[in-house]
């Protein structure tokens, strides 16, 4: 039983710097004042000739798209009075790629979110054991601070590098190199937009881990005198 709850409890401090993670990431896809944030600090609308209110049509399109059973997108927007399809068919077949890495994302929150509820559960109400669950909120929380600040610092070092490389691990084909003179899905989020969102992601993890690192100092720091 000893061996059992030590592998359960490192499990449960490696499960939370990836909730944390995806569980800011799946905001972030699912934000449309990120999206329209990005929209207005990069002159998007008139980078592609469309209204914000076409913007933001694409923008809820795409957010429909990432929580649907769809497995291809396309939208058609009003341009200078026309409609027009937003996306050609390289786009759309690379944001087939981006939807499926989302849902890998959304099922690894729900997958790691299922393991910390349930274990915490477990050294609440099975094993008593709130020192030591305590002690894992603070390891889990201190080691995704590091990672984000790790991370952080890489982006701010070389984003474009960072963001190059994770297009070359991520994709198994080419379809993402763009062109941003003609290619809307480019137009609409430019590098700039992903830098943001990346920073986004990091601070709402950071925050989230602190509050997390408080709640398990306070139970390690009372409970600490307990017996296992």
């Amino acid at each position: 039983m000893k061996i059992l709850k030590i592998i359960a409890w490192w499990l449960f401090v490696l499960c939370l710097p990836v909730m944390l993670f995806t569980a800011s990431v799946s905001t972030a896809a699912n934000c449309i004042q990120l999206y329209e944030h990005g929209f207005s600090k990069y002159d998007v609308s008139q980078v592609t000739g469309l209204e914000p209110s076409q913007l933001d049509k694409v923008a809820q399109g795409l957010i429909g798209y990432w929580n649907s059973g769809d497995e291809t997108f396309n939208i058609t927007a009003m341009k200078d009075g026309q409609p027009f399809t937003v996306f050609n068919q390289q786009e759309v077949e690379h944001l087939k790629d981006v939807k499926a890495i989302f849902q890998l994302v959304y099922k690894l929150l729900m997958g790691t979110g299922i393991y910390v509820l349930v274990y915490a559960g477990i050294a609440l109400f099975w094993w008593r054991d709130k020192r030591r669950l305590g002690l894992g909120l603070l390891w889990g929380s201190g080691l995704s601070i590091a990672l984000m600040v790790a991370l952080g610092l890489a982006a701010i070092i070389d984003f474009h590098w960072l963001f190059w490389q994770f297009h070359i691990v991520s994709f198994a084909n080419d379809l993402w190199l763009l062109n941003p003179a003609t290619d809307y899905l480019i137009m609409l989020f430019p590098e700039g937009f992903w830098f943001d969102a990346a920073i986004y992601c990091s601070v709402a993890k950071v925050i989230a881990a602190l509050i997390l690192g408080v709640v398990g100092w306070w139970l390690w720091r009372k409970y600490k005198d307990v017996p296992a």
